[in-house]
């Protein structure tokens, strides 16, 4: 996947807007900024002080972003222009909640297990986090922002969002939806 760094701001936008939801209000925060909020506030783990850091919120981004991680990575290519993309897609996606440094730590980390486990193993393990329909649903309209990033959808990276929804437990057409609604809202725009 060659990201389009053009896109990139744009479709960060969109990553941030939940299309499914018909309160206008609602639909300017997606489940991937809010769960953000959650792993900005990672601190010192010696520390006492309270920081609003909930683990189930820290694992649901953590599985959303490895989806889109996986989807970059889907053909091959990854190099450096592509990783500084992505981690500013992630960025603006999560409205500077999470910083630049925790981003760039944890595409390492992803990289690293990816290396060592494998796509489909990372698939399985980024699935485990969702713990609900709309999680996955929102893990299927990432990774489809995150195809979307470059000039057109290849093959594989279309292969690995069927790989995570069925990871997840959806039905083929969720994949289908999940297109259609990130289509829908970058006609829209």
């Amino acid at each position: 996947m060659t990201l389009r760094e053009d896109k990139v701001p744009f479709l960060a936008r969109l990553v941030r807007r939940d299309p499914s939801s018909s309160d206008s209000k609602k639909n300017d925060v997606s489940i991937l900024a809010l769960a953000a909020a959650s792993f900005g506030s990672k601190t010192d783990p010696d520390s006492t002080v309270p920081t609003g850091f909930d683990p189930a919120a820290v694992a649901l981004f953590e599985g959303l972003v490895e989806c889109a991680f996986l989807v970059a990575h889907a053909d091959g290519v990854f190099d450096e222009l592509e990783r500084e993309a992505f981690e500013r897609l992630v960025l603006v996606a999560c409205d500077g909640t999470v910083s630049q440094g925790q981003i760039a730590s944890l595409v390492t980390d992803l990289a690293a297990q990816r290396e060592e486990d494998g796509e489909d193993a990372r698939i399985t393990a980024a699935a485990r986090a969702f713990k609900r329909p709309s999680h996955a649903e929102e893990a299927l309209r990432v990774a489809v922002v995150m195809a979307r990033a470059s000039d057109d959808v290849s093959a594989v990276e279309r292969k690995t969002i069927e790989k995570i929804a069925d990871a997840c437990g959806l039905a083929p057409a969720a994949v289908d939806e999940a297109f259609r609604a990130v289509d829908a809202e970058i006609a829209r725009v």
